[in-house]
């Protein structure tokens, strides 16, 4: 070794160390900063909206800048411990009530089932001996009316983490006839089976095909379903349904352990426009008229005990890509459902509610489908941390119609994924003792005990939905969602955001479905629809002209300057599914083809050459002229204005409306 490679000598013990490399007996990490406090974070919140240009702050000025998650539900910028008291105490403990941080403790599931291990022989894996949660049980939808193609694609997914099936009966759907057949190579004992029916019985037949099959079994893997829904097929069709048989069907489904007969569906109202509050109250309210038919059956024939009849519920409630708002209703729902457990007489250890989660339809997107992929993964991300018992990821093809394998595949190992390699259910609750979702659960549960005390008052589910008291509440809440998506304060990626016009979105076979929406029921939304729609229309208007309607921008100033609103303006206009050729100044308008422009620059440039460049645009043959910016530049002569928050879908409506375009302006 030489003599520049050589070890250093040890310091010598005597040698006095230098001051930076002394230690204190006692570490503050933040000991050399003030205390941080609301007062002092006020105090720059406001210097940063004032900065903005915000003059009318109000007290408190946080207040300002919350946002509305539900109806009746704000979330704050800042949360602390005063806000959420003594609230993550009285949620109590995972497996006990309220149940609000879980209605399980362990790694099996209510029923007995463990997730991974019921296509594989239901034993747990080694480790997993009940004190470390295994995850949640991983259920697949199937409504394919191709037999062959639908027991193909059921033997994928039970092969490959599936452990669980949904299956959509009916017309239009899978066979009701066909039942046997579809589930011929199933291991029934190792994977629960849910049925979904529609059709003029409510899904009767369904029903007593599923336990046709089954009747002289004694293995059948609990955690299935019926799925009868009649409250939920009433507001979808607009007709009401009889709840007198479904007391005999869940004597007959007692005889399966952990076979469930009712499903409380709040996808329904959901998918139709309301908000978590909404949903929660309905789902409740159907909860509880299901327990009132189920104990007193008006068939004359004998009732379920309260503890029967709550163990033949199950809920099924949306996830969507608002993580927070998922998590906090999910855990909201169970405190609302042990409460109606409570006062019905229910022993605790029934009352923990059976949860379904289903990535969120409204916030699919036929437009750019690829990005669905994130927001499922988002919704089941929410819907595992939430507790959910059981959760369904939606293929991100599913508003185009009959998923593929492809898409299938997506969507089971997207839970494959949060479940075996982030581990993500390997902690019980791990939101709970947050101030934030803690406070915005319970202020979920209270609003949506509100709305079903409001229901329960007008004489229950069945009464409210023909007086038209939850269709008028579920359409107040979409239009303000409406509203805001018109604006982009709620944006759309790949649609009213960040569009390409250049997309060719994948083909399916049309999904029918098995009760389709009366006259009388309640709508089923998208988020993503207004603006699908104009892009439809101009699409069409662009293949039957062989050239795409566009909207000019002119340009001020070099490109360093008005980049930053043409851009906003290109994607603005792209989102009507219109082209945006660009030019300097009205030179490029006659080369563009189109009358219609919008002026883009800064502030500057609108002083000194805005009102001028639209002069030119006119004397060009321009119509219609926007300017990138808010009304208050005041640039004479313009017929509008674009700028982030104003009304997109009514700008491009106007766009559409001069442009002659067919079909994409609503009435």
């Amino acid at each position: 070794m030489s003599a520049d490679q050589a070890s250093p000598a040890p310091a010598h013990p005597d040698a006095e160390v230098p001051a930076e490399h002394e230690v204190p007996d006692v570490l503050q990490l933040a000991g050399l900063f003030p205390a941080a406090t609301r007062e002092r974070w006020r105090e720059l919140v406001a210097g940063v909206l004032s900065k903005a240009g915000r003059t009318d702050l109000p007290d408190p000025v946080e207040d300002a800048l919350r946002r509305a998650v539900a109806t009746g539900v704000e979330v704050a910028p800042l949360y602390t411990a005063e806000d959420a008291g003594d609230l993550p105490a009285a949620a109590g403990l995972p497996g006990l009530p309220p149940f609000v941080r879980g209605s399980r403790a362990g790694a099996a599931l209510p029923g007995g089932t463990v997730p991974g291990g019921t296509a594989a022989g239901g034993t747990l894996a080694p480790g997993e001996d009940g004190g470390v949660p295994a995850g949640w049980d991983v259920r697949q939808r199937h409504a394919d009316p191709d037999v062959a193609r639908t027991r193909e694609a059921i033997a994928a997914d039970l092969e490959n983490g599936v452990t669980s099936l949904w299956l959509v009966l009916g017309d239009g759907a899978v066979p009701v006839g066909a039942l046997g057949e579809v589930l011929a190579d199933v291991y029934l004992d190792l994977a629960p089976v849910a049925v979904t029916g529609g059709g003029a019985d409510g899904g009767v037949a369904a029903a007593e095909a599923f336990l046709d099959l089954v009747e002289d079994r004694t293995d059948l893997a609990p955690g299935g379903s019926l799925g009868l829904d009649p409250l939920g097929l009433q507001a979808v069709t607009g007709e009401p349904q009889d709840l007198s048989g479904l007391a005999a069907l869940a004597r007959r489904a007692a005889a399966h352990d952990g076979l469930r007969t009712v499903v409380a569906d709040g996808t329904v109202f959901a998918d139709a426009g309301g908000s978590a509050v909404e949903e929660l109250g309905c789902a409740l309210a159907a909860g509880v008229a299901y327990l009132r038919a189920l104990t007193d059956p008006a068939d004359g024939g004998p009732g379920l005990t309260v503890d029967e009849a709550v163990r033949a519920v199950e809920f099924r409630l949306s996830a969507s890509a608002d993580q927070f708002t998922t998590i906090a209703a999910l855990r909201a729902a169970r405190r609302l459902w042990d409460r109606v457990g409570e006062v019905s007489g229910a022993s605790p250890d029934v009352r923990a509610m059976r949860q379904h989660a289903v990535t969120s339809s409204v916030m699919a997107a036929r437009r750019d489908p690829y990005v669905n992929l994130l927001r499922t993964t988002v919704a089941c991300f929410a819907a595992g941390v939430g507790g959910a018992d059981v959760v369904t990821v939606q293929p991100f093809d599913a508003a185009l119609g009959l998923p593929d394998a492809f898409s299938r595949r997506i969507a089971r190992n997207t839970q494959s994924l949060l479940v075996e390699e982030a581990s993500l259910a390997r902690v019980l609750d791990p939101a709970g003792g947050s101030w934030y979702v803690e406070s915005l659960t319970d202020s979920l549960a209270r609003a949506a005990w509100a709305w079903f005390t409001e229901i329960e008052r007008a004489g229950g589910l069945a009464a409210a939905l023909r007086s038209g008291l939850v269709g008028e509440r579920i359409a107040a809440a979409w239009a303000e969602r409406s509203r805001r998506l018109a604006h982009r304060k709620d944006p759309v990626t790949g649609v009213s955001e960040f569009p390409d016009l250049a997309e060719r979105p994948p083909v399916r076979e049309p999904a029918a479905e098995p009760a389709p929406r009366g006259p009388g029921g309640l709508p089923r939304v998208r988020a993503a629809e207004a603006y699908e729609d104009l892009r439809d229309a101009a699409d069409a208007a662009a293949g039957s002209s062989g050239r795409r309607p566009s909207v000019y921008l002119a340009t001020l100033g070099p490109v360093a300057r008005h980049t930053a609103r043409a851009t906003f303006a290109a994607s603005l206009f792209q989102a009507g599914g219109l082209a945006t050729p660009a030019g300097d100044g009205a030179s490029g308008l006659a080369e563009a083809g189109t009358d219609l422009a919008c002026v883009c620059g800064t502030d500057a440039d609108y002083a000194d050459s805005a009102a001028a460049v639209v002069g030119e645009l006119r004397a060009a043959g321009a119509r219609q002229i926007w300017l990138a910016g808010r009304p208050g530049l005041r640039v004479d002569g313009v017929d509008g204005y674009v700028y982030a928050g104003c009304d997109a879908l009514e700008v491009l409506r106007t766009a559409h409306r001069e442009l002659g375009i067919e079909g994409g302006v609503r009435a």
